[in-house]
């Protein structure tokens, strides 16, 4: 049975301005696939990330979106944990409540089945308690969660996640990585997702994305996470 891609990257160089983070990128991500983006730090993958999301514009190449119905897939994007000071006023609620701006225009009411549509995200992204509450007063978990349920609420078929558990207690993270693991199986969207707990990565993924001194090694978790493989990358470069 032949594969779907949901995106392929052909010949593509990212990076800011003259500065080429990774000159030529070659992916195709698989549809509905459970995808880690791997790397030592400054290797690349927020910039990676950043690009397919459409955040920062690619220097070369070509990045190609597809869909069921050949139209280019909703984008969900969940940045690394925001840092807000106490003087941010939004609530939990309002925060999701941006998700639904892109579809419904800037400037725009709110329709109510919007609103109920972005409840909806919060349940099942498991911030009932807290939906009301200032968002810059939850903790990181919390938070992470209602960045979740603000990707959710644009009915996303591609969620791309850059670090999503970094700075979070043990426990938060494996809630995290449980409810993504939920909205793949139950809404079949493809994940792509930044992430450096190695273990945590491995019980969840299907396929890995190395990012190494500006080159990629691409294949299945179950091979690119083995003791043997990360001991030969971890010798090759990786701290």
């Amino acid at each position: 049975m032949a594969t779907d891609y949901i995106l392929s990257l052909r010949d593509v160089a990212v990076g800011y301005g003259r500065l080429v983070v990774l000159p030529d990128v070659n992916l195709r991500l698989a549809q509905g696939a459970f995808i880690g983006l791997l790397g030592a730090n400054g290797s690349g993958k927020s910039t990676l990330i950043k690009t397919i999301a459409g955040i920062i514009p690619p220097l070369s190449g070509q990045i190609q979106f597809q869909s069921g119905n050949h139209k280019t897939p909703i984008l969900g994007y969940v940045p690394q944990r925001e840092s807000l000071d106490a003087s941010f006023l939004l609530s939990a609620f309002e925060v999701a409540l941006m998700g639904v701006c892109g579809r419904v225009g800037p400037g725009r009411m709110i329709p109510a089945a919007e609103r109920e549509h972005v409840k909806q995200c919060l349940h099942q992204a498991e911030c009932d308690d807290f939906a009301h509450q200032r968002f810059s007063e939850l903790s990181g978990g919390q938070r992470q969660r209602v960045l979740i349920a603000r990707a959710l609420a644009a009915h996303p078929q591609f969620l791309l996640l850059d670090e999503p558990t970094a700075g979070i207690d043990a426990a938060a993270t494996q809630s995290i990585m449980e409810l993504l693991r939920k909205i793949r199986e139950q809404q079949g969207i493809t994940i792509l997702m930044v992430n450096h707990d190695l273990p945590m990565v491995r019980r969840y993924v299907e396929e890995v994305i190395w990012l190494r001194n500006g080159t990629i090694v691409q294949g299945p978790a179950s091979e690119l996470l083995s003791r043997e493989k990360i001991e030969e990358l971890l010798e090759i470069s990786w701290l």
